[in-house]
């Protein structure tokens, strides 16, 4: 077992984090407190070559491995959660699907703009009563004189919504013959005539990223807009869903990283009966525990990367990492906030904005009793 980070991930993490710490980290409150989705950021983000990373150099990515990516992320979420769930959705679950699963023509048509930081995609999947049921969708298509008419709504989407939005993969019911269903992927344009996008506001977390519910009435898309092959589209969704498991895991994995500094450097200044708080056991010893977690989150994430991006199977780490690392950023964000004591739950603190962030990754791309449910069915078959 080799540890070592080669000498262009190190490199690929010390961009990532100057550019965090420089250009996201003074803008970060601001934008939390506005709930705006900053372009400027994210077409930022597309110069420095985030956007489509693991993705082949004839589509504009940089052929680079899945670490290299989910380092990206993580040190992202070491600062701000609202960009690296940006980067993360539209790599992950925006890219992934069409990559994956295109044709020679709907790579060469939309993963080269993809890469760039001026154009997002979506995955639309989550509906008002298909969440962790993904089978339960009701948005149906049904194709006609070589034309598909799609009737439905999504919710939740990730990079649905802002000026950077140009379109979603929808997972679609195609038939119904009994109690069976087909499902199908369809790829749809932002600008589709009977295709919606609404922002949604008011959230308690990922403030600055733009967050969508998507309409469909009556919109029509031509028959080669089809994702892989009819009724494959549950499998195409499930296996993106794999995938996006690591880079949720390493938003859990930055976010727990981030809050972690903070702690340590707030113990370092805070005086409480004549001496640093970092001076007393109880302080210490928790933040011992802080670090033990974070390092074998990193351990787990690392290592389900390690066997993807060498071709073996990797569902059941995915899962794992995923499960774990977002269970250990709600802990380590819960203890940062507690060595912060009453100034930790003031907004002049980051610390606040971490632990609101943290809450997401235990129910986004699967809640944690699913991630359960999917590690049970592997172990136990």
């Amino acid at each position: 077992m080799n540890f070592e980070l080669s000498e262009e991930q190190k490199l690929i993490r010390q961009t990532v984090r100057d550019f965090a710490e420089r250009d996201i980290k003074p803008k970060a409150k601001e934008l939390d407190e506005s709930g705006k989705f900053s372009v400027e950021l994210t077409k930022k983000m597309g110069e420095l070559g985030l956007f489509g990373m693991y993705l082949p150099i004839k589509y504009g990515g940089m052929g680079l491995d899945t670490l290299s990516y989910i380092i990206a992320v993580e040190e992202l979420a070491r600062v701000d959660s609202s960009q690296a769930a940006t980067l993360a959705a539209h790599n992950s679950l925006g890219i992934g699907p069409l990559y994956y699963f295109g044709t020679k023509e709907q790579k060469e048509k939309y993963l080269p703009k993809l890469c760039t930081g001026n154009a997002l995609w979506a995955f639309g999947l989550t509906e008002p009563d298909a969440g962790s049921d993904s089978r339960a969708t009701k948005t149906n298509a049904v194709l006609e004189n070589k034309e598909w008419t799609i009737n439905g709504s999504k919710i939740f989407i990730t990079n649905g919504a802002s000026e950077l939005a140009t379109g979603v993969t929808a997972q679609t019911i195609t038939k119904i013959e009994g109690r069976r269903k087909e499902f199908t992927t369809i790829i749809v344009d932002k600008n589709t005539p009977g295709f919606t996008s609404i922002p949604m506001h008011g959230k308690m977390m990922w403030r600055a990223s733009d967050t969508a519910e998507l309409y469909f009435d009556n919109c029509k898309v031509p028959e080669e807009n089809m994702l892989g092959k009819r009724g494959q589209g549950s499998k195409i969704m499930l296996s993106t869903l794999d995938n996006g498991r690591l880079s949720i895991a390493a938003m859990g994995l930055g976010l727990a990283q981030g809050a972690m500094e903070m702690a340590i450097k707030y113990s370092k200044e805070r005086k409480q009966f004549g001496k640093t708080i970092s001076k007393f056991q109880a302080i210490s010893f928790r933040i011992a525990d802080m670090a033990l977690k974070v390092e074998l989150s990193r351990n787990l994430l690392y290592k389900a990367c390690w066997l993807k991006d060498n071709k073996k199977p990797f569902g059941k780490e995915a899962a794992m990492a995923k499960l774990y690392c977002s269970e250990v950023a709600k802990e380590v964000a819960d203890d940062a906030v507690q060595i912060h004591g009453g100034y930790g739950l003031m907004k002049d603190y980051p610390i606040e904005r971490f632990y609101r962030d943290q809450r997401l990754l235990q129910i986004g791309e699967g809640t944690s009793e699913i991630q359960r449910l999917v590690i049970a069915r592997k172990v136990l078959a």
